[in-house]
């Protein structure tokens, strides 16, 4: 079994201890919940308590687990208490608050911020929770909070909703207050093993330290981020079903209120309908009141009428072609009905079923708006002995309560989804970011970190992005196996790179040397000159950087370019004749303008180089010693008289390796110079032959330079020069 199988199946292990200790917590908050709101409820109490496994699942496990706990259980409840289920959001809104507050420890244990934290939860559980009992049953003292309503109501003078607003709110502090206690000891007698046990973070890779956590979350993007765009989609998405279903919802109940409605109605004429005696219409359309019988119908109709309480208006009618003539016309508490044989004209509403009216037939259901309401009509007909139709029996069902209906249903309705949509959220918020977002951005803060500047350091790093051990099950784990492939294939070759590149190095440095033996082979007088001078050079250059010149320049790649570089200064030497170049003499005017032209050749020489290997950045500097290190500080050297700062500082500082080592070697025409004497006829020419800073970085190490020399006295210039550079 490879390493990957066994660390997946040591995550499959983890992950399921994991979830068995969450489906525990969340059992034990159902149970909480459900035994202190039975415990109250038997001794009579005014509170709830139906929050305290909420608030105690949401400190110990976080948000989601206190979610399920805080929804379930009104959905529990609700079996036994119907209306307890719409109160699920309110619930789930503590169980967030409640994971939010107690993620500072500090705030766990000080009273100060405990009574804050049960203060805040008595405003969503009391205060809103207060606005939807108004919402859903509007005023009522009929709840366990009526007495402290009847008192602010009867006794302080306050209005209906500032009675029950205040009411609910101080009880809920009281239920809050009590929940937030009892916590507060379970968390206090849990041992930290088993709280830790509990939390429920659910890394799908190795878990980040608070700092590691900080960084991850606070990874910049261009513009949204994924768990923002994944949180977006789920809330349109959410709002769009939730509209979509609310409006389908709204439209069938009201098809479906309108038809209940409409049943009811046809039911109540059709039973009036049987209670008037067809055969006496005439009589009672004439004589009303004094007419036999009258009254007796009158108040069965009646009767039937206030059976239903949705029923507004019970009247009989005898249609004429000019209009309703009066039989029956039930008196309302608003609207006393009218006296028998008034004619009452037609309604716009009826105008299209005036013909079959008229011919005593039956009409489909009526709604009509006009002087008196919103209304539902069932038009009944009323036969005499004959059969033949000498009048309707109507009856109305305001459209108003039916709308009544509607707004209750949609309060409801609107209180589940609510519900629901925090916990989807929930769940899709941990979803997004313990599967996604911090995968990906652990990812990326590993790839961004990683650094090749020594073989131990990309070690390192792989090692750190192998252990990051994502597991998330799907695409993004085969995508974190593939980096990890990717990167350590990556390290091994970058190793391989870097050997291969040292090699070549290795190869460059042995040609330079080789080509620039080849020009000292020639000088018969210059022993290992080109090796001590790169030697000086690299001691120059480092005292430059130490006593803090030329900071931005003086790097470790420019200082290793130009030491690389160094042997090849005088490269140009080798278009110069054998007679001039090996003359025992002084040379004459004539052949020193010959001798000068060596700097020209040497750049043309490296010129060419370059061309053929332009990423040899080294040939750069190797050049500037070529051309200028006979310049001078004061603009009287050669070839082109550059003076100061014009002249590269590298062919500064190989001006004085090069003038000392002449000076303190011997030669075919001279003796050489002491030590001592070398350094003070240099500390003499600066700042005319010399640049002042380079012959003070040089004189300030001169037992460096002295150590140089005399090495080169007693081992070979080869092993020397390799032994420095």
């Amino acid at each position: 079994m490879d390493r990957q199988e066994e660390r997946a199946k040591a995550n499959t292990r983890s992950e399921n201890n994991e979830m068995t200790w969450i489906i525990l917590l969340i059992l034990y908050g159902f149970a909480l919940n459900l035994i202190c709101n039975k415990v109250v409820t038997f001794l009579g109490l005014p509170l709830y308590m139906d929050t305290v496994g909420t608030i105690a699942v949401s400190s110990l496990g976080g948000a989601l687990p206190g979610c399920f706990v805080a929804l379930f259980t009104n959905v529990i409840r609700g079996f036994g208490k119907q209306d307890a289920i719409y109160y699920g959001v309110l619930n789930v809104l503590i169980a967030v608050v409640t994971a939010f507050w107690t993620q500072n420890r500090k705030r766990r244990k000080k009273a100060g911020y405990l009574a804050l934290f049960a203060l805040i939860l008595s405003l969503i559980g009391g205060c809103i929770g207060a606005i939807q009992t108004w919402a859903f049953y509007g005023f009522s003292m009929d709840g366990s909070d009526g007495f402290l309503i009847r008192f602010f109501y009867e006794n302080v003078g306050w209005s209906k909703f500032a009675s029950q607003f205040t009411a609910s709110w101080l009880l809920d502090f009281v239920d809050k207050a009590l929940s937030v206690l009892i916590c507060v000891l379970i968390l206090h007698y849990m041992p930290d093993e088993a709280r830790r046990k509990l939390r429920f973070t659910s890394w799908r890779q190795k878990a980040l330290t608070p700092e590691e956590y900080a960084t991850v979350r606070s990874m910049k993007v261009r513009t949204l981020s994924l768990g923002t765009k994944i949180i977006t989609i789920l809330m349109v998405g959410f709002v769009t079903i939730a509209v979509v279903v609310t409006s389908i919802s709204l439209v069938l109940f009201r098809n479906f209120s309108k038809k209940q409605h409409a049943m009811l109605t046809k039911g109540v004429v059709q039973m009036a309908a049987k209670e008037i005696d067809g055969d006496r219409v005439e009589e009672f359309l004439t004589k009303g009141e004094a007419a036999e019988g009258y009254a007796e119908t009158k108040e069965l109709l009646t009767e039937i009428r206030d059976t239903y309480p949705d029923v507004e208006y019970v009247y009989v009618y005898k249609i004429m072609p000019d209009g309703c003539h009066v039989v029956f016309d039930l008196d309302t508490e608003e609207v006393p009905g009218e006296a028998p044989g008034t004619v009452v004209e037609f309604d716009e509403a009826f105008i299209p079923y005036l013909d079959t009216l008229l011919a005593g037939g039956r009409i489909d259901t009526i709604v009509s708006d006009d002087k008196y309401g919103w209304l539902l009509t069932e038009y009944e007909p009323v036969y005499d002995s004959t059969g033949k139709c000498v009048c309707y029996v109507a009856a109305d069902v305001s459209m108003n309560d039916i709308r009544v209906y509607e707004y209750d249903f949609f309060v409801k309705l609107a209180s589940l989804f609510l519900g629901f949509f925090a916990l989807l959220l929930a769940i899709g918020l941990w979803l997004s970011h313990y599967h996604l977002v911090y995968p990906l951005n652990t990812i990326s803060h590993a790839a961004s970190a990683f650094a090749y500047n020594s073989e131990e350091a990309r070690s390192q790093n792989v090692e750190q992005i192998r252990e990051l051990n994502i597991h998330t099950g799907d695409e993004l784990e085969n995508l974190y196996n593939a980096f990890v492939k990717t990167t350590e294939d990556s390290e091994h070759y970058f190793s391989q790179m870097q050997q291969k590149t040292q090699m070549l190095s290795m190869l460059q440095s042995g040609l330079i040397m080789m080509l620039a033996d080849i020009v000292e082979n020639r000088d018969q007088s210059t022993g290992d000159h080109i090796r001590k001078t790169a030697a000086y050079t690299k001691v120059i250059l480092e005292k430059m950087r130490e006593m803090g010149y030329h900071k931005d320049l003086l790097t470790d790649t420019y200082i290793s370019h130009v030491v690389k570089s160094a042997p090849l200064h005088d490269i140009g030497k080798i278009q110069i004749p054998d007679a001039i170049l090996n003359k025992p003499g002084k040379l004459t005017d004539e052949e020193f303008e010959i001798m000068k032209k060596h700097t020209v050749a040497g750049k043309t020489i490296i010129e060419q180089t370059i061309s053929t290997m332009p990423e040899a950045d080294y040939l750069q500097e190797a050049m500037n010693l070529t051309t200028y290190h006979h310049e001078k500080w004061n603009g009287k050297g050669y070839p082109y008289g550059l003076a100061g700062e014009n002249i590269p500082l590298s062919a500064r500082v190989m001006a004085v390796a090069d003038v000392f080592d002449a000076l303190v070697s011997r030669r075919c025409y001279k003796e050489p110079f002491s030590f001592e004497k070398a350094m003070e006829i240099i500390q003499k020419d600066a700042g005319t032959h010399f640049d002042p800073d380079v012959v003070k970085a040089f004189l300030e190490s001169q037992d460096q330079v002295r150590a140089i020399a005399e090495r080169f006295e007693t081992v070979s210039g080869k092993d020397m020069f390799d032994s420095i550079a």
